[in-house]
C-alpha cells in the first residue's frame, strides 16, 4: 500500500491576519476535501460536544469552519454524536443536546443542525457489516450517522486512560456506536441492575427479546436472568434512572480491536474525510466531567482521507515533543522508581495501550500506518 498523505499546519497566526478557523479551512481544502462530491448530499460531521464540566473539547468555531467548507461545496451538513453508555449528561438525546448547547454548540453558532445519531434513548441504531471483522461481524451504529451520504470526522486528539489516546479511530468507532454498540466494544459481560436505583417502571422490559429481564413482583424491581441475557445492551438505553450498568471488563487490546472494526463499519463504502486537532492535550477523555492540565504542548492541525494514517501521524507528533510541567505526565516521570516506557501516553496511564488499535486497523484494511506529512503554509 502506498503511503497516505497527511496534511499539517501549526497554530501560528500573524497579527491582524486570518484566525485559526480560517487556517483550518485552508488546510482541509489543500488536503482535498473538495474532491468529494458533496453537492446536494447529506454530510455527517462527527465530533464530541464535551461532557458537562469539561472545557478541553474543541470550540464550536472549528466546527463552523468545516460546516462552511461543506456548504461551499453544496453539501447539507449536520453535526452529530451518539449517546454515551455511562451515566452522565449525554446519555439520552435531550440531555446530550442540552449539554451541547451549554458548551456552545447550537445551529446558530455552528451554522447547521445538530442531530444525535442514535436517537432519543440511544436505541436507534442499524447493524452494519464489518468487512474483514474478526471481533465484530455487525457493528451497531447510530442510524443518522449511516443515513448520511458523506462522512467527515472532526477530532480533538488527547490522552485516554484505557486506549492511550483518543484520536480519529476512537472518535468514529466508539463515538458512532449506539449505546448498545459502545457496550459491545467495552464489555462482553451481562448487565447489573441496582435495586436501589430501579423504580420498577418496566420501561426496559419491552427492549429485551431474549427473556433476559424478569420482574420481581414481590420487590417490584427488575432483575436479570443471565442464562437468557445475550448482553445486547438495549435495556441500558431504556432506563431513565441509571439503574442498569455494564462492567468495562474487556482488556485494552480487545477494546482497541473492536473500536477499529467499528470505525471501518462507519467509513466503508462512502466518501469520508478526517481532521484531527492536537491541542489542549488533556490526559483523559473529553467524556470526563473535568479536565486536568495538558500533558503536552499544542502541536497543530492534521487532515487526511486515511483515518489510520492520521492517528499514527498525530501520535508520532506527540511522542516527539517534551512533556509540559505541572501535569500528571511530568508528575509521574518525577516519581521515585518511575519506569520510562518511552511513550507519553503509557507514561501518563500505564494501564493503557494504543498500538494494538492501529495494528489491527491496518490488518483489516482500515488504512495504512505509513504516511508522508505535507506541511501547508497558510500565512
Amino acid at each position: 500500500m502506498q503511503k497516505a498523505k497527511v496534511y499539517f499546519t501549526d497554530f501560528r497566526t500573524v497579527a491582524f491576519g486570518d484566525g485559526l478557523p480560517a487556517k483550518l479551512k485552508k488546510l482541509v481544502k489543500a488536503a482535498g476535501i473538495n474532491k468529494m462530491d458533496m453537492d446536494g448530499k447529506f454530510v455527517a460531521i462527527k465530533m464530541h460536544f464535551g461532557e458537562s464540566g469539561n472545557i478541553s473539547y474543541l470550540r464550536p468555531n472549528y466546527a463552523r469552519a468545516v460546516v462552511e467548507v461543506v456548504k461551499e461545496a453544496g453539501g447539507k451538513p449536520f453535526l452529530t454524536d451518539c449517546n454515551t453508555m455511562y451515566p452522565g449528561s449525554r446519555k439520552n438525546a435531550l440531555e446530550h443536546l442540552q449539554c451541547a448547547w451549554e458548551n456552545g454548540f447550537t445551529a446558530l453558532t455552528v451554522g447547521c443542525p445538530i442531530l444525535i445519531g442514535d436517537g432519543l434513548k440511544g436505541t436507534d441504531d442499524i447493524a452494519v457489516p464489518v468487512a474483514g471483522g474478526e471481533c465484530v461481524k455487525e457493528a451497531k451504529i447510530g442510524r443518522a450517522v449511516m443515513d448520511a451520504d458523506v462522512f467527515i470526522s472532526l477530532t480533538h486528539f488527547k490522552g485516554h486512560e484505557m486506549t492511550g489516546f483518543g484520536g480519529t479511530i476512537k472518535n468514529i468507532g466508539m463515538g458512532c456506536g449506539s449505546r448498545a454498540g459502545k457496550k459491545e466494544q467495552h464489555s462482553s459481560g451481562k448487565p447489573e441492575i441496582d435495586p436501589e436505583l430501579c423504580r420498577g417502571c418496566r420501561k426496559c422490559y419491552p427492549e429485551c427479546a431474549n427473556g433476559g429481564l424478569v420482574f420481581d413482583e414481590v420487590r417490584k424491581k427488575m432483575t436479570v436472568d443471565k442464562n437468557n441475557c445475550v448482553g445486547c445492551g438495549r435495556c441500558l438505553g431504556a432506563c431513565n434512572f441509571d439503574a442498569i450498568s455494564f462492567e468495562n471488563d474487556n482488556a485494552a487490546e480487545q477494546l482497541n480491536r473492536r473500536m477499529a472494526e467499528y470505525c471501518k463499519a462507519v467509513v466503508d463504502g462512502r466518501p469520508n474525510f478526517h481532521i484531527s486537532l492536537v491541542l489542549d492535550i488533556s490526559p483523559y477523555c473529553d467524556c470526563h466531567p473535568e479536565n486536568d492540565a495538558p500533558i503536552l504542548p499544542d502541536i497543530g492541525m492534521f487532515a487526511s482521507f486515511d483515518p489510520l494514517a492520521l492517528d499514527q501521524a498525530c501520535a508520532d507528533a506527540c511522542l516527539r515533543v517534551a512533556p509540559l510541567p505541572n501535569a500528571i505526565l511530568s508528575d509521574n516521570m518525577a516519581k521515585t522508581g518511575f519506569v520510562d516506557h518511552h511513550d507519553h501516553f503509557v507514561n501518563t496511564s500505564p494501564e493503557s495501550e494504543w498500538r494494538t488499535c492501529l495494528a489491527h486497523g491496518e490488518k483489516i484494511g482500515l488504512g495504512t500506518r505509513e504516511y508522508e506529512i505535507i506541511v501547508i503554509k497558510t500565512e
